[in-house]
This record gives C-alpha cells, sequence and structure tokens, in this order.
C-alpha cells in the first residue's frame, strides 16, 4: 500500500475544520461546503467518546460548539449525538442560522462516508487516555489508509502513533518542530533524519518566525512538506505560495482556492 495523500502537484488546498468561515466546524455540513469549492483536502479534529467511537471535534469539551459543558471522552456516542453543533454558530449577517437544524457532531466514519474522494489531515487532540490505536483501526477498517495523514501536537501522542501506522503518512509534533529549527539554525548539517512527512505549523510561533525562504528550502532538502495554519488572507497566501510552501490551512477554502488559480495564472504569464 503506498500513500496517494502527496501524489499530486502541490499546492495542498486545506479547508480548516472544513468551511468553518461560513458553517459549524468540523460538521459534515463545513466539510462538504469545504469540498464544493474544490479545496480537495480536509483538516479535523480527533477525541473519543466514552464508548469508543472516534468523533471529529477539536475542543475537549463540548461548551464551544454545543453549548454543553461536557467531555467528549467522558459522553457515549448516543450523547454526543444528541448536541446541537450548530448551536453556537453566528453569523453578523444571518444571525445562527445553524442552529436546530439537525447539525451533530460527527463520527470519523460517518465523515469517510459523506467524503469519499477527500484527503484528510486528522489531527489527534486526546491524549489520555490514548486513542491512537482505536484512531488508526478506524482508518483502516474505512480502507482510507492511501488518502489520510495523522498529526498530532503532542510528542507523546506521536511517539505512540508513528508504530502504528505502517506507510499511512503522519505530520509534525512540537518536538519535531523544534529538531527541525534546532537544524535549521546550525546551517542543516548532514545527518537530519526527520520522521514525518510534513511539517505543519503556524508562520511565526510567540513573535518566533518559522516559515521563511530559508526555511522552506530546508524543508525540502530535507523530504519535507511545509504546510502553514490557518491563513485567512489573500495577501497572505499569495505571499506563501509565492514563497514556495507546499500547502495552505484557511477557513475559507473558497478563498484558499480562488486566490492559488490567480497565483497560478500570475505565474503563467
Amino acid at each position: 500500500m503506498t500513500s496517494r495523500y502527496f501524489a499530486s502537484p502541490s499546492p495542498r488546498l486545506f479547508a480548516h475544520r472544513g468551511f468553518s468561515a461560513r458553517f459549524p466546524e468540523n460538521t459534515i455540513a463545513a466539510f462538504r461546503a469545504a469540498l464544493a469549492t474544490g479545496t480537495p483536502y480536509l483538516e479535523l479534529d480527533v477525541w473519543a467518546s466514552r464508548d469508543g467511537v472516534v468523533m471529529v471535534h477539536h475542543d475537549e469539551t463540548l461548551f464551544r460548539m454545543c453549548g454543553k459543558l461536557r467531555r467528549i471522552r467522558n459522553l457515549t456516542f448516543a450523547e454526543i449525538k444528541s448536541c446541537d453543533a450548530g448551536w453556537s454558530f453566528r453569523d453578523k449577517e444571518r444571525g445562527r442560522p445553524f442552529r436546530g437544524r439537525g447539525i451533530t457532531v460527527p463520527s470519523l466514519n460517518e465523515v469517510f462516508d459523506a467524503c469519499p474522494q477527500a484527503f484528510i489531515n486528522i489531527e489527534i487532540k486526546q491524549s489520555d487516555p490514548p486513542i491512537e490505536a482505536l484512531v488508526v483501526d478506524t482508518v483502516r477498517r474505512a480502507g482510507r489508509e492511501e488518502t489520510v495523514l495523522l498529526a498530532s501536537e503532542s510528542d507523546q501522542v506521536m511517539e505512540r502513533l508513528r508504530p502504528l501506522c505502517g506507510a499511512i503518512p503522519t505530520g509534525s509534533g512540537r518536538g519535531d518542530i523544534a529538531a527541525f529549527l534546532n537544524w535549521l539554525k546550525q546551517g542543516c548539517p548532514p545527518g537530519y533524519h526527520p520522521l514525518g512527512r510534513a511539517l505543519q505549523v503556524p508562520e511565526s510561533y510567540r513573535g518566533i518566525p518559522i516559515v521563511f525562504p530559508d526555511s522552506v528550502a530546508a524543508a525540502h532538502a530535507a523530504g519535507l512538506e511545509m504546510h502553514v495554519w490557518t491563513v485567512n488572507r489573500p495577501e497572505d497566501m499569495k505571499r506563501l505560495l509565492r514563497m514556495g510552501v507546499d500547502g495552505i490551512m484557511s477557513d475559507d477554502p473558497e478563498l484558499l482556492v480562488r486566490t492559488a488559480e490567480e497565483v497560478a495564472l500570475q505565474g503563467m504569464t
């Protein structure tokens, strides 16, 4: 089995938690709307329910999205599905258009079923109790090994995850990113062997630049792709694409697709 995740030419255009600028994030509605814009990659986050179902949600609790101050790990699949994932979404012009519309927190399997052609970036948020084996098993049972990348900010999660992945590609944890930046600072000496396939990073962190021409070139020299989150202004998208980054994650995939097409056309003239 060979992953198809990196088979197409870059740049990779990611819908960050789906079309989260206009739909409740990490929901089927947001993912379908993102794919309709022509964005081939979805980015999402996962936890596990108390009864062992991988659920797609960013926060530890349901409060921000559903108004329920309950931890996902403490609830059953049925209890999570009973919550209104459109409850809190607010739009300046439309008010709360998704409240009471039957939008729920999806399981990872539901996303796989709803988005069969999508490439999916799966970030594991839960570290305790561990869910890495459950996530990998869910991916394999769905036959989606060739179309996903697994990642986590947590070094502990990444250490447990990678031995389980086989040919499923992985991203970068905090330690991976720190190791890359340290290698870059030292002048990129021989002997650096990254464990992941992509550095998925913000452009800067606490005032420290991470994405700049030399870091992009160094990532490419090390066999890494550079994916940048979360980019919502067209001028930033254009600058990063012209810098040569391999992927951009945006809350507004429609704007991202349009901007990437504009940059590509300008590059042909």
